[in-house]
């Protein structure tokens, strides 16, 4: 786009750097998950594989599981399903069966949104799609958007409704950092659509909300603000508050700054955590980390952190009912040490 044509190209060096050390963000964890019970924590689901998003309807939750399983139950029992996709779900590297929202109006017309990877032409791609729960299974319905950039690695995932009734979705750089700048791209980019798939009139370019991301892993609104979760390259890792602007990667990154660029919200320094997903409760943002192996809460208005619970190793999701939190760990996705009976859907009531 013109409006960038002033910026620098990216040097060989720093693309390189971005590939290398990508290995080390959501990437490893190298200290023993404990199993040790956390008081106000209660196991819902056990034996779940390699979990990635959790909804909520009534007294029932549904689960994306990576290979491209849908779990659904409700506490102490649940069955799994494999969706009827017209295309496979790919799950190499952090790809997989990912995001999940369900539709506004899911009791009455069992609808639901999902973002997976899949493989086209011999490439590594994702794509937004709407699924029909049906006499007890799901079935691909719609193509709201595809083609969406994919690789072993930066994939995003994270699917949100908002407020104003459209979906937000994450895409990450897929492992080619400069794309993100580039607006006639879908990767490195929160995208903005309807639930029919078009994209929303005001969006910066086709579906592109917001743009100069490297992995962003989740969303949420509080009120009608935005916030989104971010991996950085080598710690780094950030919360931002989304509007329509450029978030900078890979120009600069962290607390660098530069004219028309927006810095972090919230940046946890040179040590990556690797947050996933983010809620919201009683002015507080909860988000789930990887590395971090632990569930943290920001205050919105001091930006305090604190580790909430510390003795379920890596924690992928987290959601709320308006009282309780709930939340997935990770600890089977080859990056963890799973325990027994890992990995585990728990409520905990901070």
């Amino acid at each position: 786009m013109n409006k960038w044509s002033w910026l620098a190209p990216l040097s060989l060096t720093m693309l390189l750097v971005g590939c290398a050390t990508d290995s080390k963000t959501e990437e490893s964890s190298q200290t023993d998950a404990k199993q040790e019970t956390e008081e106000g924590a209660d196991i819902i689901f056990e034996s779940l594989q390699a979990p990635w998003n959790v909804e909520m309807s009534g007294d029932t939750f549904y689960i994306t599981e990576r290979d491209g399983k849908i779990v659904e139950g409700t506490q102490g029992d649940y069955s799994r399903t494999a969706p009827r996709l017209t295309e496979e779900v790919v799950a190499e590297g952090e790809g997989g069966l990912l995001g999940m929202a369900l539709d506004p109006d899911f009791e009455e017309n069992q609808l639901a949104y999902v973002y997976h990877t899949y493989e086209q032409a011999g490439e590594l791609r994702n794509r937004v799609i709407s699924i029909e729960r049906k006499d007890g299974d799901w079935i691909e319905k719609s193509i709201l958007l595809d083609g969406i950039p994919g690789s072993s690695i930066h994939n995003g995932g994270r699917i949100e409704i908002g407020p104003d009734g459209y979906l937000y979705v994450t895409a990450g750089d897929a492992a080619v950092p400069e794309n993100a700048q580039k607006l006639s791209s879908l990767a490195g980019k929160i995208l903005r659509m309807d639930l029919m798939g078009e994209p929303v009139e005001g969006n910066l370019e086709g579906y592109v909300y917001s743009y100069g991301h490297r992995n962003p892993q989740g969303l949420v609104f509080v009120g009608n603000q935005l916030f989104a979760t971010e991996h950085g390259q080598s710690g780094h890792d950030e919360i931002n508050k989304i509007e329509q602007k450029n978030y900078g990667w890979p120009l600069i990154e962290g607390m660098e700054k530069q004219q028309g660029l927006v810095t972090p919200w919230y940046e946890v320094g040179n040590r990556s955590v690797a947050p996933s997903g983010v809620t919201e409760l009683d002015g507080k943002l909860y988000f789930g980390t990887l590395v971090g192996q632990s569930l943290r809460s920001i205050e919105e208005s001091t930006k305090q952190v604190e580790q909430v619970v510390t003795d379920r190793g890596r924690i992928r999701d987290v959601m709320t009912d308006g009282t309780a939190l709930y939340f997935l760990t990770n600890n089977t996705d080859g990056r963890g040490n799973p325990e027994k009976n890992d990995d585990v859907f728990v409520r905990f009531d901070p």
